[in-house]
């Protein structure tokens, strides 16, 4: 947005939006569940709270926070704490932040919930988890921790267990923008001891403007993505809405830049985005700054053990996020270990599967990833040296229904590779030998053509129409069907193109990098009877830096089991209506022989695709 929104503007973008009137506040948070009764004189803790005005950044930002204080826990019986806030578009009382810290709470942590800064009845704006803003106003709830900060009461706390003067044994977990603020706390507060990050990004470059074929620099230097626009619009809209869903907010939440209530970076960013224009300049910024805000710029001050969780069913912050994540902890010598669970951004969070983690329900010693949680937080916030708190990395298995759903492995990702080839005739083939010389052609319209996933069929729980192609406007490979046993993908797949696009090649060293060519690439599962599910919905954005090489294209990371007699089926597309696309049409021509042809490269743990 260019100027700032005025309330009734606002609240028709809502409507159009969601096709409902703002009867009641529109909150993303993660998962989403009903808010727990208020505690009664039989519970197990008390609730008490609290207001912490607290330095962030420039400004001093007023806290709302409720602390749980177990049963029969005081100065000398002193207990670990719990930090935890909401996700983004909740508070401190949503659903799954109150749930959370009740779950502690009612196991002897002291816990203690925040809505986070532009949230709730919590000043300050937006500023998307920034470790010098975010950060350092959570840093200031770990002195409150400590007993060397009062709240704005005097209340102090005194019964948190220490592990030294001003050190309080804190461990932090919380989903989605619960969970990125933990890693930006860890990086500027070396007192925090353990995080558990659930379905949270590592760069948010990559989770709103992905480009799958990394970051390539071109002529006239970083190149972006394809704007993720259905779930960054939901996100910027659930964020101005703050002044419909809290009109007696606190001044010092007015945002900038035309902003009701983000910080001016980001709705510099957001501006951008929109524009579908990408002068060299602005473009840097925009990226720095989203990553700026993003672990991925500071995860080398994080020391602090991390136990990461994400979701298979998450096209907003995918599998590949979380590994990113794990992999430079583990590298730099920060414990770490990663759990791929069932539910993510895109479903499962109301009604997760049978036993999987949920929250609403508290089930934590009979959910697998609750007693990974557990074994975590008795580990280093109750220094139970002799805890199993399990393997490097596990994954769940959807095709599992009598026996253990989760797989574990020493390694992420498990298991070795298996190349396919592209071959002429739109077969893909296990020996080169076997590739069909021959080329195909598609073309991209002036409107999306293709279709993943509504973005906000997964806000909202509406439905959303299947994913479809749009006939020239994409090429497909399809396997022959799977013989003898299941084959089973686990890990991000990779394909290596060459593409031909003379339309691109004339306009690719333009300032703009809006005129280089983007693709859509995505694995299909194709039933004997020739239905078709496109694999959790994924699709891998990629900005072709120059078409005249090759390139590589990352896809998001899958665990999803092939069975006998289904075939899989490689795509590549013009378009798709989550994302912003080419500009201009742009057609593709891909060509095919034994001694030059794309490669498919699969993290196959179980069987053979011929």
């Amino acid at each position: 947005m260019s100027r700032a929104v005025s309330r009734p503007a606002l609240r028709r973008s809502l409507v159009l939006l969601t096709g409902t009137a703002l009867a009641a506040p529109l909150v993303l948070t993660v998962p989403t569940v009903p808010a727990a009764p208020a505690a009664a004189a039989t519970d197990p803790y008390t609730v008490t709270a609290l207001k912490v005005t607290v330095r962030a950044g420039e400004r001093r930002c007023t806290l709302d926070a409720d602390v749980y204080r177990p049963a029969g826990v005081d100065a000398g019986h002193p207990a670990p704490a719990v930090l935890t806030t909401n996700g983004f578009g909740g508070s401190k009382a949503d659903g799954s932040t109150d749930a959370l810290a009740k779950a502690f709470a009612a196991r002897g942590y002291v816990a203690l919930a925040y809505s986070g800064l532009g949230f709730g009845k919590t000043g300050c704006p937006i500023s998307l988890d920034d470790p010098g803003i975010d950060g350092r106003a959570a840093s200031g709830l770990v002195d409150l921790l400590a007993g060397t900060r009062t709240a704005d009461n005097g209340t102090r706390l005194d019964y948190v267990a220490k592990d030294g003067a001003s050190d309080p044994r804190v461990g932090m977990i919380g989903g989605s923008y619960g969970g990125a603020i933990q890693l930006a706390t860890a990086s500027v507060d070396h007192r925090v001891d353990a995080l558990v990050p659930l379905i949270t990004w590592n760069d948010l470059s990559y989770s709103l403007d992905p480009d799958n074929a990394g970051r390539a620099r071109g002529a006239g230097g970083a190149l972006p993505g394809a704007y993720k626009w259905q779930w960054t619009n939901g996100f910027f809209l659930i964020g101005e809405a703050q002044g419909l869903v809290h009109p007696d907010l606190d001044p010092s939440r007015t945002g900038g830049a035309g902003c009701l209530h983000f910080v001016a970076r980001a709705c510099d960013t957001k501006r951008l985005l929109d524009s579908g224009k990408y002068p060299a300049e602005k473009t840097e910024a925009m990226l720095h700054y989203a990553r700026s805000v993003s672990p991925v710029s500071y995860l080398k001050s994080v020391k602090a053990p991390t136990l990461l969780v994400q979701g298979q069913a998450d096209s907003l912050f995918n599998l590949n996020e979380a590994t990113a994540t794990y992999r430079t902890l583990a590298a730099q010598g920060t414990p770490a270990k990663m759990i791929w669970q069932a539910w993510g951004h895109s479903g499962g969070m109301k009604n997760p599967a049978k036993g999987e983690l949920d929250l609403a329900q508290g089930n934590l010693e009979t959910s697998y990833v609750g007693r990974r949680i557990l074994a975590w937080f008795g580990r280093y916030l109750h220094h139970r040296t002799a805890t199993d708190t399990g393997p490097a990395f596990a994954y769940y298995r959807d095709w599992v229904t009598d026996g253990p759903t989760y797989a574990t492995s020493p390694t992420v990702p498990s298991g070795g590779g298996q190349r396919l080839y592209l071959s002429g005739d739109g077969k893909l083939v296990g020996n080169r030998g076997k590739v069909a010389r021959g080329s195909r052609e598609f073309r991209n319209l002036r409107f999306a053509t293709s279709h993943s996933e509504d973005s906000l069929a997964g806000m909202l729980g509406a439905p959303d129409p299947a994913p479809y192609d749009a006939r020239g406007t994409y090429l497909d490979w399809t396997s022959a069907p799977v013989a003898g046993g299941p084959v089973d993908v686990v890990g991000a797949p990779r394909v290596t193109l060459k593409v031909a696009s003379p339309a691109t090649q004339q306009v690719q060293n333009s300032a703009d990098a809006a005129d280089r060519l983007v693709l859509f690439a995505k694995l299909y599962d194709v039933a004997p009877d020739g239905r078709k599910t496109l694999v959790h919905r994924l699709v891998a954005p990629a900005r072709v830096a120059d078409v005249t090489r090759r390139f590589t294209v990352e896809l998001p990371a899958i665990v999803h089991r092939y069975e006998p007699g289904h075939r899989l089926r490689f795509v590549i597309a013009a378009s798709d209506s989550a994302y912003a696309g080419n500009r201009g049409v742009k057609p593709v021509t891909v060509t095919s022989t034994p001694e030059d042809t794309g490669v498919l490269e699969l993290p196959v743990t179980q069987g053979v695709l011929r």
